[in-house]
């Protein structure tokens, strides 16, 4: 088992929590609509000729982003500071597929995300298409190649987003940060923005339910999250660790997995998520 692949102990039937109030089953088919309607022009996009995509400007694409989620029936919160410009290692928790359109609408990044994607078809091709940078997680020979390849993307002033959980979590238990990504950022020379992500329902302190696990499918965790009600997703944007702050990867990754899980978080990591 290689760094890149880390097994995460959440599953559906001990973590994720079903919806209490549950929408009315047009309602939720409405959303799904919508979100799909909005998922298919951004795939346009990202077909579309490259020069098109390289002049569309920064603020649409993080409004679309925003919109995405909130298509699903989440509302979304933004605190913090704006991102930098420049080179920049975007690093968050992860606990669903919403954590993607949440960290790209903090400022849009070339994702990293495993190499299986590519195979995948309708989505395969266009996130290809989109910049993503593909690991292989089980090999790791590949991994040093990898590092040099999303530094080289740093170094020429773009955004790398990565989830150095390398799982999902339930959003109660939480995962350590693998170090090898944070490798690229010292490498390069650049920042790292730390983001914390959280999803809320109502008054409750978390909810799992938006959360994709396991052997969930996405289907299901779909279904879910457009039939849930009061969901918000609390995205916060931690203060960026600047180069030269850290010597080494460990001390570097450290410092952002505190940043995003905090200091009193952090042992919930090591707890039993079961409700």
């Amino acid at each position: 088992m290689s760094g890149w692949l880390p097994v995460a102990p959440c599953t559906p039937a001990a973590c994720v929590e079903r919806p209490r109030g549950v929408a009315a089953v047009p309602r939720a088919v409405l959303r799904l609509t919508a979100l799909a309607v909005l998922l298919l022009a951004g795939i346009a996009v990202v077909l579309a000729p490259s020069g098109l995509r390289r002049r569309l400007p920064a603020a649409p694409v993080r409004g679309w982003c925003r919109w995405v989620v909130r298509a699903a029936g989440v509302r979304v919160r933004v605190t913090g500071a704006a991102a930098p410009a420049g080179g920049l290692l975007l690093v968050a928790n992860h606990v669903s597929w919403l954590d993607i359109p949440l960290l790209a609408a903090v400022r849009p990044a070339r994702m990293l995300a495993k190499s299986e994607i590519r195979c995948w078809p309708v989505a395969g091709g266009p996130a290809a298409r989109a910049g993503v940078l593909f690991v292989e997680r089980d090999r790791l020979r590949a991994l040093p190649d990898t590092v040099d390849a999303i530094a080289r993307v740093l170094a020429a002033g773009a955004a790398v987003a990565a989830f150095p959980e390398g799982s999902t979590w339930c959003g109660r238990a939480r995962g350590p940060f693998s170090r090898a990504v944070f490798q690229a950022a010292l490498d390069a020379g650049v920042p790292v923005q730390p983001v914390r992500i959280r999803y809320r329902s109502g008054e409750r302190a978390v909810s799992t339910t938006p959360a994709f696990v396991g052997v969930d499918t996405l289907i299901a965790s779909l279904w879910r999250v457009a039939s849930a009600r009061g969901l918000t997703a609390e995205v916060e944007v931690c203060p960026a660790v600047s180069p030269g702050r850290h010597r080494d990867r460990r001390s570097l990754a450290r410092d952002a997995e505190d940043a995003v899980h905090g200091h009193q978080e952090k042992a919930l990591s090591k707890s039993v998520c079961a409700l």
